[in-house]
């Protein structure tokens, strides 16, 4: 099975932790503009959404890519890009429904998440869990588990409202 990084907004607190770590790991700079995961964060309604590629099973940058730059690893499932083949033409930014895919200026070629080859760095330093890497079969199971507790929950919180009955 495939491994995928989810991204949760409810436990994201907006310390872009992950895009220092992941603009490290890959260009050993401390840059948030470099970096594969992207904080977008929404002043009026007070949240900050971490946002990266989700490596769709049909991605449209890989269909559209003219030169078969972009490909997918057959190790991690994820969806890379051959900076020595991209000719950057940025149309892969262009189909991106997440805006996942970046252009360097100075390389003249795109850029993205590619999973750090299946060990996520934005991972290791999110300490909320706002930024998370597991199997997509477990996420149902995890949500049934949630809403089993939300629901015991209601059921205490009824039975202290009548008084234990």
């Amino acid at each position: 099975m495939t491994e995928k990084l989810f991204f949760n907004p409810a436990l994201c607190t907006g310390c872009r932790a992950c895009e220092v770590a992941c603009s490290f790991r890959k260009e050993r700079l401390f840059c948030p503009s470099l970096s594969r995961i992207r904080v977008v964060k929404l002043d009026e309604e007070g949240v900050d959404i971490p946002t990266g590629c989700e490596h769709c099973e049909s991605a449209p940058c890989i269909l559209i890519c003219p030169v078969r730059a972009m490909k997918r690893s057959s190790r991690t499932g994820a969806v890379v890009v051959d900076a020595d083949m991209c000719i950057g033409c940025k149309q892969c930014i262009v189909v991106c429904p997440f805006g996942a895919v970046h252009f360097d200026s100075g390389r003249k070629a795109v850029f993205k998440c590619d999973l750090c080859d299946g060990d996520p760095e934005c991972v290791k330093w999110c300490f909320t869990g706002g930024v998370s890497y597991h199997e997509a079969a477990e996420l149902p199971r995890k949500k049934r588990h949630g809403a089993a507790r939300r629901h015991l929950a209601a059921r205490a919180d009824r039975k202290n409202v009548r008084g234990g009955a």
